[in-house]
């Protein structure tokens, strides 16, 4: 067993790890923060386990727990800020950017991280963004314009920069 110490959401948690323990497993069972889904079984190719370590989308089933020891991490459950949805989470309801939703939550990690460093993307962009995140219900459609929608309220509530 280690100790690791990791904050995430903005909480400290200090935790006894097995080395070979998941950071995926360390968030969902252990933690309860169950916003954060596996689906392609430890594979890293759905995207559905995807936070934000230090602020960089990555996917949580390819890294160990004992990895993320000292880090700052971001799930789902953190993006929303005192009730307040973000841009791209108001987006995608606004532009039905979901069907089951299972996929959800690592789709908006990726692309709020996206956004971050492409604020204003062509559909072109935002489809390559969407690369390493599975969705087995939609034909991506909905997700683009959510995004493409997202990228525009930001610019607008940061004052049209």
């Amino acid at each position: 067993m280690k100790t690791i110490t990791v904050t995430i959401n903005d909480k400290v948690y200090e935790e006894s790890v097995e080395p070979r323990m998941l950071l995926v497993d360390l968030i969902r069972e252990r933690l309860g923060l169950t916003g954060t889904h596996v689906s392609c079984t430890y594979e890293g190719v759905c995207g559905a386990c995807t936070i934000h370590l230090d602020g960089d989308a990555v996917k949580s089933c390819m890294m160990l727990a004992v990895q993320a020891d000292g880090h700052k991490i971001t799930t789902v459950e953190g993006l929303a800020r005192d009730g307040v949805l973000t841009a791209l989470q108001r987006s995608f309801k606004q532009e039905h950017g979901l069907q089951c939703g299972f996929c959800t939550a690592g789709i908006l990690m990726n692309m709020t991280d996206f956004l971050s460093k492409n604020p204003n993307p062509t559909d072109a962009e935002i489809r390559h963004g969407l690369v390493g995140n599975l969705c087995r219900c939609t034909g991506y459609v909905h997700i683009v314009n959510a995004v493409r929608a997202a990228a525009k309220l930001a610019l607008a509530e940061r004052g049209g920069e």
